[in-house]
């Protein structure tokens, strides 16, 4: 006879009683169901309950018995980084595929935590995970030498900078040529790229925007030092711009004495690096070269910032930069990370943010999703007042990262994160609370929460606690 099971009896029953009720009940001919049996078989209104036992479950247990509550993903294409704490499966990331898959607008990223909250740790593991499909990573300023084992450790190189030693970059360096740019179409681009990169030292070291004169005698000091030499150097566009040279002087209709004292105060904002605290670094041609092959690049600066001059640090940023950017602006390159470690330190600068922001919009072009390292997002608030032009750029840095990486942040700038991110009352609830390792993951219209899973080898390579 087919079993029929008592769903209701009432409150309290123990669970021998229960067990011997469904025994009798496997002797009872099935009865008809009617509208009134059925009613009170639901036990309504009679004080019953279900006879389930109550169970707790984590989520983790619950997903399989109702795996509809499991959030999707975002595919399984890209670098494993960890679980979904959520879901309990696995969370992948590439920024080129989700870009292909139109669900982000830009590659790039912006990484923010408190000290101790596992950034670095998230970082690496993210940058040298993507080696093994073939991306390749660069880091044009490590101000604490963090990434140096991790780019020995993955089969690159590291070039350290600073005073007294041998290595010497020139910034003004063309690089390599694209295969797919003419001639004249890459002597313009070149020509841009060593303008721009003078005038953020001008301004960097000024600590102002150029005026019109001096935009003048910065243009001319430079075609006249492209025109003498295919390879100039910083040393050539200072004595250019001390002494111009008559003829293009003539040809713009300046006098050269006039000149002379319009380019005065940018000639000496340059001169720092020939003569300055910086000579001996990129003051003349390059002693070492870019090898594109390499999967990982570093330029170590640690030599400076342990002297705590963070403008020393700014203008050896910009210069590694552009020395960088001359290497892997070849969009045949592959995709590429550039990772911003301690981006703080480039906030309080507006021509280098000006600079960055340039980069970011060019992110697409070139193939290259570019990292940036923060500690809290109040160090992007704080470089100016509000409707400042510094204050713009960057929170344009911002909108310019459609994955945003937040780990734990501190009470009192969860108003100010939460402000700039819009992210809702469950994200900044679920911030304030993160151990280390795990980090909020949002994209334009979806959110994850990830706990990274490092392996051994791995926990010893991205230690930064080694000195405690």
């Amino acid at each position: 006879m087919k079993q029929q099971s008592a769903y209701y009896e009432p409150d309290g029953t123990d669970r021998a009683t229960r067990r011997a009720n469904r025994r009798t009940r496997t002797d009872e001919p099935a009865r008809r169901k009617t509208p009134e049996a059925m009613e009170a078989a639901s036990g309504r209104g009679s004080g019953r309950r279900l006879l389930v036992d109550k169970h707790r479950a984590t989520t983790r247990i619950l997903q399989v018995a109702y795996p509809f509550l499991a959030e999707g993903g975002i595919g399984a294409q890209g670098t494993y980084i960890g679980s979904d704490v959520f879901s309990g499966g696995s969370f992948v990331y590439d920024p080129w595929v989700l870009y292909q898959d139109r669900l982000i607008t830009n590659p790039n990223v912006l990484l923010a935590g408190v000290i101790g909250s596992g950034k670095s740790s998230t970082a690496k593991a993210l940058i040298t995970r993507s080696l093994a499909l073939g991306h390749k990573a660069y880091v044009p300023c490590d101000p604490k030498g963090e990434w140096t084992s991790v780019a020995e450790a993955m089969g690159g190189a590291t070039i350290k900078l600073g005073p007294g030693l041998p290595t010497r970059l020139n910034p003004l360096d063309a690089g390599r040529q694209p295969s797919t740019v003419d001639a004249d179409e890459w002597a313009r681009i070149v020509w841009s790229r060593r303008r721009a990169l003078l005038g953020t030292l001008a301004e960097s070291t000024l600590g102002r925007p150029l005026v019109a004169v001096e935009h003048t005698a910065l243009d001319l000091a430079l075609e006249v030092v492209s025109v003498q030499n295919p390879s100039p150097t910083i040393p050539d566009v200072v004595v250019a711009l001390f002494t111009p040279d008559p003829r293009h002087a003539e040809r713009a209709g300046l006098k050269t004495a006039s000149l002379v004292n319009d380019g005065r105060e940018v000639a000496h904002a340059i001169r720092r690096l020939v003569h300055g605290d910086l000579s001996g670094m990129f003051d003349g041609p390059s002693t070492t070269e870019f090898d594109p092959s390499l999967p990982m690049v570093t330029l170590d600066s640690s030599w400076l910032s342990s002297g705590g001059d963070d403008q020393a640090l700014r203008l050896t940023l910009a210069c590694a930069s552009s020395w960088l950017e001359a290497a892997v602006a070849d969009p045949a390159g592959g995709n590429r990370y550039i990772v911003y470690d301690e981006g703080w330190r480039v906030m309080r600068d507006q021509a280098l943010l000006r600079r960055m922001q340039e980069q970011w919009k060019l992110s697409r072009a070139w193939g290259v999703s570019n990292i940036l390292i923060v500690h809290r997002l109040s160090d992007l608030a704080a470089v100016g007042d509000m409707g400042s032009e510094a204050r713009a750029l960057a929170e344009g840095l911002l909108a310019d990262c459609s994955t945003r990486i937040m780990l734990r942040q501190e009470s009192d700038q969860l108003g100010r994160t939460a402000s700039l991110l819009g992210l809702t009352d469950v994200e900044i609830a679920t911030i304030a609370k993160l151990p280390k390792g795990r980090a909020l993951w949002r994209l334009p219209s979806r959110s994850f929460v990830v706990q990274l899973i490092r392996h051994a080898r791995e926990v010893e390579l991205f230690d930064t606690d080694a000195r405690m």
